[in-house]
């Protein structure tokens, strides 16, 4: 066999397609093979470079095969996409990911390490255990209603309303065995999110990086970590703005012919990262219209012009820029120079 340069790899759980070419990219290894076979087949192979694509369990592959003196290359499935040939299969996936990753302009995910695994399944526990705190809240007050019993709004207000409902004798019995089943998952709910919160806040007090970034008006100490996590090699970005650009923060470009057509957000990268910094950003404007905090001089005069969810995604997107600079630099965050930096663009 021909000394291999490049191998594309498309894996699942069992099944794995290997895609090899030469220096004269020449295909030399075409391989249909197991979990196990394919530990074993990559071993005896000299070091080569392997690209997958950023998917689940990419991350433990990539550390493996690591071990085995491979370096490995893990990309993005939609920038894989344009390289698979028509009639989409395992083969073809294989090529396509062999040949994507040959690209100088590719772009790279950054291979994490256990422990920055284990520290994202804390946000994703999270966010879990507030969807169905959610999901459940909206549950009670739905056949709470269905009785004549209302609530006013808040989650504070969920415990209340179960006691209300408990000493409510108009509510038959099946009906209260129900809610009390509902009251104790709920208050189940509440305390797991207080221990999974307690252990973030833990990793946040611990790592100076995101203890750093929480002091941008906007990100704190939920925020913070999120970046810190899901921004492992925050070099890896150009500019401020591509970063913006991976968050999904910066308009689509439709542009043609010379003439620039900007519109809506891409929405691209972590919904999830996207979210937390557009709330947080939601948060700071509700402050300044409520004539409270102290908002800079760019953001005031952007809410005289624009309504506040587009100042919002706007103060999001401003924001990510200085977290990026923060972790690149290592530098901290100086209000002081940030509303006069404001003061001179508004």
């Amino acid at each position: 066999m021909e000394q291999i340069i490049r191998i594309g790899m498309d894996t699942s759980k069992h099944i794995f397609q290997l895609h090899g070419v030469d220096a004269a990219e020449r295909p030399v290894l075409r391989k249909r093979v197991g979990r196990k076979q394919m530990v074993a087949l990559l071993a005896k192979l000299p070091a080569t470079v392997i690209g997958m694509e950023a998917c689940g369990a990419a991350h433990y592959w990539a550390r493996e095969l690591g071990k085995l003196g491979h370096e490995v290359r893990l990309m993005a499935p939609q920038h894989v996409k344009p390289y698979v040939k028509r009639n989409k299969n395992d083969g073809r996936d294989a090529e396509g990911l062999c040949e994507a990753m040959s690209r100088p302009t590719m772009r790279f995910v950054p291979v994490k390490t256990t422990e920055q695994q284990a520290a994202l399944m804390l946000t994703g526990v999270r966010e879990q255990i507030v969807a169905r705190r959610t999901q459940l809240s909206n549950m009670i007050r739905g056949y709470a209603a269905e009785f004549g019993i209302t609530a006013a709004k808040g989650l504070d207000k969920i415990e209340p309303l179960l006691a209300e409902i408990a000493q409510e004798e108009s509510v038959p019995v099946l009906a209260r065995d129900l809610f009390a089943l509902h009251g104790r998952e709920y208050a189940q709910l509440q305390a797991e999110l207080k221990a999974v919160e307690a252990r973030l806040r833990a990793w946040h007090r611990a790592n100076p990086d995101s203890r750093r970034l929480a002091e941008i008006p906007g990100i704190g100490p939920v925020g913070a970590p999120e970046l810190v996590m899901k921004t492992p090699d925050p070099g890896a970005f150009t500019s401020a703005r591509h970063f913006a650009a991976w968050i999904g923060l910066t308009p689509k470009d439709h542009s043609t012919a010379g003439k620039t057509q900007l519109g809506k957000i891409t929405r691209a990268g972590d919904e999830r990262l996207r979210s937390v910094l557009v709330a947080g950003a939601t948060a700071v404007i509700k402050q300044a219209m409520q004539g409270r905090g102290h908002p800079s001089p760019w953001l005031v005069a952007l809410l005289k012009r624009k309504p506040p969810k587009l100042a919002a995604v706007a103060l999001a997107n401003k924001n990510a820029r200085i977290a990026w600079k923060l972790m690149v630099t290592g530098e901290s965050y100086d209000g002081t120079r940030m509303h006069a930096a404001s003061a001179a663009a508004a």
